[in-house]
């Protein structure tokens, strides 16, 4: 799959995951003295990985018209943008005491881990073509 089409893939995919997530939302109801609803983390972490992913993208796409002293200042931001977003997910999916659709986030730091691996592909890609051109 191309760069071009990685994109817009990567967007309906959230998107679609939104639209089933809100009737599953509207479900949900908190525990007395609950302080929350636990998906704040894993929200977090998705933040970040989309994050990731645009900026690995674009250092990506870029890397193949030149200019690679610039690209690779943001193909390492791509990188640790994605490496914080996994870690956060790690911690958000360990902090989760209930099963995916039970409102705790274990679903949101799923998606979010796997998205932030995802960024770091192409964060790496980017990184390993910047230094090809530069080179």
């Amino acid at each position: 799959m191309s760069v071009r089409h990685l994109l817009p893939a990567t967007a309906a995919a959230v998107l679609a995951g939104f639209w089933l997530a809100a009737p599953a939302a509207a479900n949900v109801v908190l525990a007395e003295g609950d302080g929350g609803s636990g998906r704040g983390p894993s929200a977090a972490a998705l933040v970040a990985a989309l994050v990731s992913v645009v900026l690995g993208a674009l250092c990506l796409r870029a890397a193949g018209r030149g200019g690679a002293a610039n690209i690779r200042g943001r193909a390492i931001a791509g990188l640790a943008v994605g490496l914080i977003g996994l870690v956060i997910g790690v911690v958000a999916l360990a902090a989760a005491d209930g099963g995916v659709g039970s409102g705790s986030g274990r679903g949101g730091s799923v998606v979010a881990m796997v998205l932030a691996l995802v960024g770091v592909a192409l964060g790496g890609l980017a990184l390993t073509r910047s230094r090809r051109a530069a080179a």
